[in-house]
């Protein structure tokens, strides 16, 4: 008697792969999704509603470095968690949004604080949502030039979220990349991707 035949499985590049893989991995996307959004949600929420109306002084200047250092440890963990998931592209999807939500909201902390603590820093005073306007800009290098750094101290910390960004997209998207295909690879084929 011969042995039974494995189940068809359509190839991956199918449409009916495709279909297939899709109803597998829906209610995966549709929580990585909602978790997306209540992550997105909190940080917007903290960033309006905490009491950070105080002067940028020496000990802001050490939150910031102490901010950075604590997104890079975000970012650190994420990687791990992205090897181990078992839905590696989501779980990058998520690490990559909450990081760069994170940083941005760092940078118009620090913005909001400067303006309050040397009125004249920028072109125009900034409420807390003008600072993460001018944090959201720069990070994308539109720079509208309605907002811009007047004061030295106020150029040196958009000059530093100017690398930081750049290294948060360059090496922070690559080294994302190359863990999800890591994780990816390991699989054994019999597992779907994603």
């Amino acid at each position: 008697m011969p042995p039974p035949e494995p189940p068809h499985r359509p190839p991956p590049d199918s449409w009916e792969g495709v279909r297939d893989a899709r109803a597998a991995h829906g209610v995966p996307a549709v929580l990585a999704a909602v978790r997306l959004a209540f992550i997105t949600a909190a940080l917007l929420v903290a960033y309006y509603l905490l009491p950070v109306d105080e002067e940028f002084t020496g000990g802001t200047a050490v939150i910031l470095v102490l901010g950075l250092l604590a997104v890079l440890a975000l970012f650190l963990w994420e990687i791990r968690e992205i090897e181990h998931s078992p839905r590696p592209i989501l779980r990058a999807a998520e690490a990559l949004v909450s990081v760069l939500l994170l940083f941005l909201l760092l940078f118009a902390t620090v913005y909001h604080l400067l303006e309050r603590a040397e009125p004249g820093s920028f072109t125009e005073p900034l409420t807390r949502t003008d600072a993460l306007y001018f944090a959201l800009t720069t990070f994308a290098t539109v720079g509208y030039g309605d907002i811009t750094a007047r004061s030295q101290t106020a150029r040196i910390i958009v000059m530093v979220q100017m690398a930081g960004g750049l290294l948060l997209v360059g090496v922070a998207a690559r080294l994302v990349v190359d863990t999800v295909k890591s994780a990816l690879r390991r699989r054994a084929p019999s597992e779907p991707e994603a």
